[in-house]
C-alpha cells in the first residue's frame, strides 16, 4: 500500500506538491508495471514516502529526469516518490535544503553540474559543500548541448564561427539560461580556447535565451539538446556542433567542437542523484542498485533519449570523482573569465 507523506511548507507549496505527486503517480501507473508488494531495501527501507528535491522549476531537464527516476522507484518499492521543486539561484536553494535534511534515505536531490560543480566557485557564501555535505548515489544522465547560430549569421561550422568572431571582436552576442550555467561557462571556455571575444547576454532560463536566438536578438547559443532539438528540426536555428566530447545520440551526424576545431573541448550538462551526507551506506547502495538497473532498462533509456538525455549510470565512487574533477575544471574557467553572480 502506498502511503502519502506531506512535508512542512507554505500552503501554495503544499498545493504544488500535491499536483506534482499526482503527476508522478500517474507516470508510474501508466507504465503498466505492477507496484512492489513490499520494500526491497535494507531493513525494510523504504517504508514511507521519499522526497526528491528538484532544485529547478517544473518542466526542465532536471525535473523531467527526476520524474522518470521517481516513477520507477515508486513502482519497484511501492512507496511514493514526491517531487519537490525548490528552484532558484542556479540550483543552490534546493541543494541547500537537501543538504540539511535528515540523512535517513527519505530525502534525495537530483543535482546537476550547475548546483554541485559550478556553484562552489561561483557563490562566495555557498551554504553547502558538494563533496562534504552529500553522499553521491549515481550519475543519471548526460545531456549534450547544441552549439547554434541564428540562420542570418554567415557561418556553417566552428572554424567559420571562430574566424568571424576574431574578425569582429565583441560583435557577436550569445545568450544563456543565466550566469554560471553550463551554457554560459561552456561558451566562456570556448572563447578561452579559441581566442575569441563575444558578449554574454544572460536570461532567466533556457527558454527565453533560446527565444532570443530564434528572434535574432543574439547570434549564438549553446543549449541543452532536449530544448534545442525542436528549434533545430524546424530550421529556426542552425546547429554547427555538439559541445560534449562525444557526439549526441540525438544528432549523430553533427560533429563535436573538439572534432572540428578545438581538441579537448568538452562542455554539457549532467544530472545525478545525491543523498545528504551521513545517509547509511546500505541505503546508498540499495538506491544505486535500483537506479542503475532502471537506467539500463530499454523503456527508460528510450524515454530519456527522447528527451535528449543519455543515461550514464555509475558507482558512488565514480560519481564523486566526476564531481571533484568538474569542480576543479570549472573553477579555472570562472577564475580566468572573471565570471561573477550579479
Amino acid at each position: 500500500m502506498i502511503r502519502r507523506t506531506s512535508f512542512p511548507r507554505s500552503p501554495a507549496g503544499a498545493a504544488r506538491t500535491l499536483v506534482l505527486h499526482g503527476l508522478a503517480f500517474g507516470v508510474a501507473a501508466s507504465a503498466g508495471v505492477a507496484m512492489a508488494a513490499a520494500p526491497t531495501g535494507p531493513g525494510g527501507y523504504p517504508n514511507r514516502a521519499i522526497r526528491m528535491v528538484v532544485p529547478f522549476a517544473p518542466g526542465g531537464a532536471t525535473d523531467i529526469l527526476a520524474r522518470i527516476t521517481g516513477a520507477r522507484l515508486t513502482e519497484v518499492w511501492g512507496q511514493t516518490v514526491v517531487i519537490d521543486n525548490r528552484a532558484g539561484a542556479g540550483g543552490t536553494i534546493g541543494a541547500a535544503i537537501a543538504a540539511k535534511a535528515n540523512p535517513d534515505g527519505y530525502t534525495l536531490v537530483m543535482g546537476t553540474n550547475a548546483s554541485h560543480a559550478i556553484a562552489p566557485s561561483l557563490y562566495p557564501r555557498l551554504p553547502y559543500a558538494p563533496l562534504k555535505d552529500f553522499a553521491p548515489i549515481t550519475l543519471v544522465a548526460n545531456v549534450p548541448q547544441a552549439l547554434m547560430v541564428h540562420p542570418s549569421l554567415p557561418v556553417k561550422d566552428v572554424k567559420e564561427l571562430i574566424a568571424y568572431a576574431k574578425g569582429k571582436p565583441g560583435a557577436l552576442n550569445y545568450s544563456s539560461a543565466g550566469t554560471g550555467t553550463p551554457g554560459h561557462l561552456g561558451l566562456e571556455l570556448f572563447q578561452m580556447m579559441s581566442g575569441t571575444k563575444m558578449v554574454h547576454v544572460p536570461f532567466s532560463g533556457g527558454a527565453p535565451g533560446l527565444a532570443a536566438l530564434v528572434g535574432g536578438q543574439v547570434q549564438v547559443m549553446a543549449d541543452n539538446m532536449n530544448s534545442a532539438l525542436p528549434m533545430i528540426k524546424s530550421g529556426k536555428v542552425r546547429v554547427i556542433a555538439v559541445t560534449t566530447a562525444q557526439r549526441s545520440v540525438a544528432l549523430p551526424d553533427t560533429t563535436t567542437v573538439a572534432e572540428q576545431a578545438l581538441p579537448g573541448f568538452d562542455s554539457g550538462s549532467w544530472f545525478g542523484l545525491f543523498a545528504p551526507a551521513g545517509t547509511p551506506k546500505e541505503i546508498v547502495a540499495a538506491l544505486n542498485a535500483e537506479v542503475v538497473k532502471m537506467l539500463k532498462a530499454p523503456d527508460v533509456r528510450e524515454r530519456m533519449l527522447q528527451q535528449g538525455a543519455e543515461p550514464a549510470p555509475n558507482t558512488p565512487a565514480q560519481f564523486e570523482q566526476l564531481v571533484r574533477s568538474d569542480i576543479a575544471r570549472w573553477a579555472k574557467v570562472i577564475q580566468v573569465s572573471g565570471t561573477k553572480v550579479d
